[in-house]
């Protein structure tokens, strides 16, 4: 199924089911906002990479408009939902100062039913353990996926895209896994560093085999 969809380009990636708040103040996205909110309609955001508009994005669905100021400005609150992939976009929109694309939307298996997802909140929590950071989520443990957690495991840009281009939550789930535990290495061996580093001029007590 093709769709045509007003877009909305920003340098995140955003998520089915994320809650994603922005602040509104260009023109052309305070009109996008404005007609999609009174006609109940999403819009899309594609991330913006360093080679441009991304092919991948998400539609969000406006849930509430808040703060909203004389000049246009406002707040606004939203929900992602679907991961979608653009086909065409579309620069120039009759009576519209934002752009649009035609999209349509690859098949999603969103199915959260994974044992490897115990093993990725046990590497999460041993992670923000030793970043020393704490994360409540609003979920169960048994109700979360790879989405969920996808924004604090320490991706750059580029990686949280690529696990966007993923449409099969066990893959999307191997993706992070294997990102975790790289981070955690590096994150590891940094803590070491800077305890070596702490040490250099103090007194130590030396075993014989490090004398030798």
């Amino acid at each position: 199924m093709t769709k045509f969809i007003p877009i909305f380009p920003l340098n995140i990636v955003v998520y089915p089911g994320e809650n994603l708040n922005l602040h509104i103040f260009e023109p052309r996205y305070i009109q996008l906002i404005k007609e999609c909110f009174a006609e109940n309609k999403p819009f899309g955001i594609p991330s913006v990479q360093k080679s441009g508009i991304s092919e991948l994005g998400t539609t969000v669905k406006i849930l509430s408009i808040e703060n909203e100021k004389e000049n246009g400005e406002m707040d606004i609150k939203t929900i992602g939902e679907s991961v979608f992939r653009i086909l065409e976009t579309v620069e120039d929109i009759p009576n519209k100062l934002y752009k649009g694309a035609i999209v349509n939307f690859p098949h999603n298996i969103l199915d959260v039913a994974s044992s490897k997802m115990n093993v990725i909140l046990n590497e999460l929590r041993l992670f923000h353990e030793l970043l020393e950071i704490e994360k409540k989520y609003k979920k169960m443990d048994t109700e979360l996926c790879s989405y969920d957690i996808a924004h604090h495991i320490g991706l750059s840009l580029q990686e949280e895209y690529e696990l966007l281009t993923l449409l099969r939550e066990e893959q999307r789930q191997e993706f992070a896994l294997n990102q975790l535990k790289k981070i955690i290495q590096t994150t590891i061996e940094l803590q070491n560093l800077k305890e070596r580093i702490l040490l250099n001029g103090h007194f130590r007590k030396l075993s014989i085999n490090e004398q030798n």
